[in-house]
């Protein structure tokens, strides 16, 4: 499901509902199950919520994480309105039409599900953000000079990372042209740390190009990510541009938990970047305009990190939260 083609994932998603189903039948055919929670993708799991919710009456909450299959023909992968589309999109409706609510991510998010699915009834869908335990890291002046140390990052720069999956939503291509344009730049530093079937692309900027405010890694284990983000300064988000659905990224909660301001350089359909500057604890840019996103990282020098980042904190504990996320979705099966 991760990791592979956009064909393979597609092969995938048809296969995962059928084989959920009988494993639910021969390991857990004496189990009555009151309450289904579902997170998307994948989309093609609405036979087996069918097949629960009859067998056993069950409450079908849905949290809607991304949205299919409109993502898939934003990037171009398959042919807006093909055969292929018509599909997914059927089996999205499907599924939509089964669950008793439908969490989604953001108010924007919410407003493109009632917009695009006029049948759904609007107090059957609301907000259901991502959430998290808190669980707030800190660090000493000593531990994040040892941190740089260890992976050669210079001392004297604003760090910006980016942290997590480097796959065509992310727009990697855009990216790469905003390394390019801070080249010359000496105060930015830039860690790139995840893995993703974009990956390849990064790398062959590294070695051909070998730029030296750019630092590239492979992925890491837990600890050793967490104690690299507590050394950086600023998170990055990066979505395609021709996105034309809300995309939310998760990423979001850790640079949050972390203390870290965030760069939202996004799509216009996402309402993730006018969340962060009202939030103030982050700054929106575009993801078609490399000076946008220079003049946000020049804005980075002369911010006051450390109280944004206490901003974004403060914002977490009022909105992402596992506990209010239990909250929101009993609200919502109380209706």
């Amino acid at each position: 499901m991760t990791g592979v083609s956009f064909i393979k994932k597609g092969i995938a998603s048809l296969q995962i509902g059928p084989n959920i189903q009988k494993a639910l039948d021969r390991y857990c055919g004496h189990e009555h199950y009151d309450l289904i929670l579902m997170a998307t993708p994948p989309i093609t799991l609405a036979g087996v919520m069918d097949h629960i919710k009859k067998r056993d009456g069950a409450k079908f909450y849905l949290m809607l994480k991304d949205i299919w299959p409109q993502g898939i023909a934003d990037l171009g992968a398959i042919s807006q309105g093909g055969p292929v589309y018509r599909y997914f999109r059927a089996k999205e409706k499907k599924l939509y039409a089964l669950a008793d609510f439908i969490g989604c991510m953001s108010p924007a998010n919410v407003d493109y599900v009632l917009s695009h699915n006029p049948g759904l009834r609007a107090d059957r869908v609301g907000l259901c953000p991502n959430t998290e335990e808190p669980n707030f890291r800190t660090t000493t002046m000593e531990q994040r000079t040892a941190v740089r140390a260890r992976y050669g990052i210079p001392q004297d720069k604003t760090v910006f990372l980016y942290g997590g999956n480097f796959g065509r939503p992310q727009g990697i291509p855009f990216l790469l042209d905003c390394l390019r344009r801070c080249r010359e730049d000496r105060q930015a530093y830039f860690v790139l740390c995840g893995t993703g079937t974009e990956y390849p692309k990064l790398q062959a900027y590294v070695e051909q190009e070998r730029p030296e405010h750019v630092l590239l890694l492979n992925g890491l284990p837990r600890k050793e990510y967490d104690e690299l983000v507590l050394a950086c300064d600023v998170g990055m988000l990066f979505l395609d541009y021709r996105f034309t659905i809300p995309n939310f990224p998760s990423r979001l909660l850790s640079y949050l938990q972390a203390g870290l301001p965030v760069i939202s350089c996004t799509d216009p359909a996402t309402d993730i970047g006018e969340i962060t500057e009202a939030g103030g604890f982050g700054w929106k840019c575009p993801s078609n305009d490399t000076e946008a996103f220079y003049t946000v990282v020049k804005k980075a020098y002369k911010a006051d990190l450390a109280a944004m980042g206490d901003a974004g904190r403060k914002y977490f504990l009022d909105h992402y939260t596992a506990e209010q996320g239990y909250e929101i979705i009993m609200r919502g099966l109380e209706r």
